[in-house]
Order: C-alpha cells, then sequence, then structure tokens
C-alpha cells in the first residue's frame, strides 16, 4: 500500500511539473517555486528543517539497530 501512495505522489509531482512547463510562465514549476523559498537565509534554513524532519519521519523513526541484539 505505502509503493501505490508513493507511486501517485510521484505521478501527481511529474503531472503538474509538466503542465507548468507546456502553460508557460504563467504557472510556476517546482524549480521557480524553490527559487523563490531560497533565496531568503530565514527560507533556506526553513527548507532544510523540513528536509531533515521529513527524512527522519520517513526513513529513520521506529528502525532497529541490526547489531543491537
Amino acid at each position: 500500500m505505502a509503493l501505490v501512495g508513493w507511486a501517485v505522489l510521484l505521478a501527481l509531482f511529474f503531472i503538474y511539473q509538466g503542465l507548468a512547463l507546456v502553460s508557460g510562465p504563467n504557472f510556476p514549476t517546482i524549480s521557480d517555486m524553490l527559487d523563490a523559498v531560497t533565496r531568503s537565509v530565514v527560507g533556506r534554513w526553513v527548507l532544510f528543517a523540513v528536509w531533515l524532519w521529513l527524512g527522519w519521519h520517513l526513513f529513520v523513526r521506529g528502525w532497529q539497530f541490526f547489531l543491537r541484539d
């Protein structure tokens, strides 16, 4: 079920990006949005904090160290 969720999110990402590229400058792409966020130092720190939080909750939380037992 998780793979289906990731596939749907990835498909939505590519659909949005494709529509943004086809429609021209009126529709911002993902890189345009990231450029707007990372122009300021605060935006860079917020994006970094979100990246750390997301990585922790998706990949690290709940893992058991394989050499523990």
